[in-house]
């Protein structure tokens, strides 16, 4: 453990910057406190995909958004405690396809502050996979950087299974950003398989950021098709809708 002089002494020699306005941070992670406050939360929002939704003008009010209460969503609900901004995007981007993996205990943190996830244990966290083409050519798996991270940074998941080859990406699907909703889906179609079972287990699937759910839906339906009892998503950002 490093005490407070030494931690002073660290900084001094080795300061941290901002990731985002470039400026020394003092803090222990790389953002700067301004910085930090620019960055919206996802405070309210639909309580089972963590849509942005407008404020009601009451605290604490529950609300579901009318995709959600046609159609229920596998998963029982999603933790997506900041706004997907230019902000978060330019963190996401530096991390993912930048391999800044120093930015991994600065996500988890940002994480951990923000979520309300604290209920009955879970028993595993999955993280997103890869297809092992897309994996060889980043390097890494960002979603199974941020559980282990989680793991490491929060007591209470020290019992909790990394079950980071549970599920394999059958097949390499196309980059889905530019896709609509509908194509999305069609794109994750029979994309996931689990390879053991998961009766009665508890899960919540780790990813970087929700734009239409469609990843975690997918992998959701597979889990819950090898008996998993329930199983929520957790994810540092979600993507408001186009006209939010």
């Amino acid at each position: 453990m490093v005490n407070n002089i030494g931690r002073r002494l660290l900084d001094g020699l080795f300061p941290h910057h901002c990731a985002l306005c470039g400026l020394r941070s003092d803090r222990d992670v790389p953002l700067c406190l301004a910085c930090e406050l620019e960055m919206p939360l996802n405070q309210s929002c639909c309580a089972r995909c963590a849509l942005p939704l407008p404020p009601t003008g009451q605290p604490n009010a529950m609300q579901i958004c009318g995709v959600c209460q046609q159609t229920p969503p596998v998963f029982a609900r999603v933790l997506a405690p900041w706004l997907y901004d230019e902000y978060f995007a330019h963190l996401i981007h530096l991390w993912k396809y930048h391999r800044e993996q120093y930015l991994t205990p600065l996500l988890a943190s940002l994480w951990l502050q923000r979520a309300q996830w604290q209920e009955e244990p879970l028993d595993l966290l999955v993280p997103v996979p890869l297809h092992w083409r897309r994996r060889w050519q980043r390097g890494f798996n960002q979603s199974e950087l941020l559980c282990r991270q989680l793991q490491a940074t929060c007591p209470e998941l020290k019992s909790c299974t990394i079950a980071d080859r549970l599920v394999k990406r059958q097949r390499s699907t196309a980059a889905q950003s530019g896709m609509s909703a509908r194509q999305r889906a069609g794109n994750l179609k029979g994309a996931f398989t689990v390879f053991k079972p998961c009766d009665n287990l508890r899960i919540a699937i780790v990813d970087d950021v929700m734009t239409t759910g469609a990843t975690a839906t997918a992998l959701a339906r597979a889990l819950s098709a090898a008996g998993a009892r329930h199983i929520e998503v957790w994810c540092l950002a979600r993507t408001p809708a186009p006209d939010f």
